[in-house]
């Protein structure tokens, strides 16, 4: 039996176009020869971002090839821009990537020359790489290909440009970030240091909270609280106010006395007091900040009713992140902005986990996060669905909270809407109480 014979049950495959890959550069282009080819017909412009070097395939209408050209970021840029505007091409549109802040300056380039710019995802031009030509390899020309043909099958959005208020709510979120990273930097040495010379302190106050820290400043260490009672106790009370306890002050005089941390040389205590400053200065800095963001959210509508249910600087966040939740056509692609919808890798008998995909914004599920725990913390309804939820998962905690996340992610969307936040909607809540 031959070979034709042996596989005569198999379909024949048809060979898959080769595609070469050859970029011009943007001085040697013939643009006569460009200028024919685009007369009257649609051009699409699919631009792969990088730091220096820029590559973009000039398509016209659906045809399989298109002309590659690259040029030098941002020496060229504007050359190039001018180029496309001026083509006699019947429509024009750019199809770009969303390269961190790479392609920004290219992007506006483009808008106020009067061009249509639209954002392609990075993640389906990877995944397109394969299914572009059979080769799983990837270059600059190659991806401004797949991004060109993601575009002409509608695979793509505009890409408007933001207001200024939005970019001002944003750059106010991006200041309070850094203040925030600044200040958890330095309780994190707080937290080491005191571990070495005060480890009890932990235990009686919150790590880096108001009282902790001026009464470090004040005295270095133990120490020098235990040697001067009675002016560190009016420092607990004043600082403290009300919400220090006169048993709390009395235990941390003690354990002042009583530590069974390191004994402390004069200029490591001097180095705690310098430390003990930076913690408080970080922490006004970044409260300062925080409530800047706070009144610029409280300008945009959709920031003001979010802010009824997951508070004002958490709002703020989510709309600079995310956008307005009312520009989305229904809660779940909210969600699926937030990068809460879930992904699942199953195959046959094996059975995969259910995992969140993490598109998006990292920083708008952080804070999204954080409300949850406080709904977590204050709220008895989502308590006790979470206590629920943390039994049936076999004490899985992070299962339980992104799981409210989730819920609350669709919640607000409703909420930009102009409904009321009911935690109680969020869960079956007669089920619930009834169960407890």
């Amino acid at each position: 039996m031959d070979g034709r014979q042996n596989g005569a049950c198999e379909p024949r495959r048809a060979p898959m176009r080769k595609h070469a890959y050859r970029a011009v550069e943007l001085t040697r282009v013939d643009r006569a020869r460009l200028e024919e080819a685009v007369r009257g017909r649609r051009l699409t412009v699919g631009v792969d971002v990088g730091k220096a070097k820029d590559v973009c395939d000039l398509r016209v209408d659906h045809e399989d090839r298109g002309l590659i050209v690259k040029w030098e970021h941002p020496q060229e840029s504007r050359a190039l821009v001018e180029l496309v505007r001026s083509l006699p091409a019947a429509s024009v549109e750019v199809a770009m990537e969303p390269s961190g802040t790479y392609g920004d300056a290219l992007r506006e380039l483009f808008q106020k020359a009067g061009i249509k710019v639209y954002r392609v995802s990075a993640k389906r031009t990877h995944d397109a790489s394969e299914v572009y030509d059979g080769v799983p390899s990837s270059h600059d020309a190659k991806a401004a290909g797949i991004i060109v043909k993601l575009h002409l099958d509608g695979k793509s959005e505009e890409w408007k440009p933001r207001e200024d208020k939005e970019r001002e709510l944003a750059a106010a979120v991006s200041v309070m970030d850094m203040y925030a990273e600044d200040l958890q930097r330095k309780v994190n040495r707080l937290e080491g240091a005191l571990g070495r010379y005060w480890p009890e302190l932990g235990g009686l106050l919150e790590l880096g909270c108001a009282t902790m820290v001026e009464m470090l400043r004040a005295f270095g260490g133990p120490r020098g609280v235990a040697e001067d009672l009675e002016k560190a106790r009016a420092l607990l009370k004043r600082v403290g106010r009300e919400f220090l306890q006169p048993e709390k002050v009395d235990a941390i005089l003690a354990s002042a006395r009583e530590t069974i941390g390191c004994e402390m040389v004069q200029g490591e205590s001097q180095a705690l007091k310098v430390l003990a400053g930076q913690v408080r200065e970080s922490q006004k800095r970044w409260q300062a900040a925080k409530r800047g963001v706070e009144r610029l959210g409280a300008e945009h509508e959709a920031a003001r009713r979010l802010g009824e249910a997951v508070g004002k600087a958490t709002a703020a966040v989510l709309v600079s992140e995310a956008g307005d939740p009312r520009s989305y056509p229904n809660a779940k692609t909210y969600r699926k902005a937030l990068g809460l919808n879930l992904k699942e890798r199953s195959s046959g008998k094996h059975q995969g986990r259910l995992m969140i995909t993490k598109r998006g914004s990292g920083r708008a599920r952080k804070y999204l996060y954080l409300a949850a725990l406080r709904l977590v913390r204050e709220d008895p309804v989502v308590k006790l669905w979470y206590a629920a939820k943390v039994r049936r998962d076999g004490g899985k905690k992070m299962r339980a909270l992104v799981a409210i996340m989730r819920k609350l992610a669709l919640a607000l969307w409703h909420v930009a809407q102009g409904k009321p936040f009911n935690s109680s909607r969020l869960f079956d809540a007669a089920r619930l109480l009834k169960v407890a």
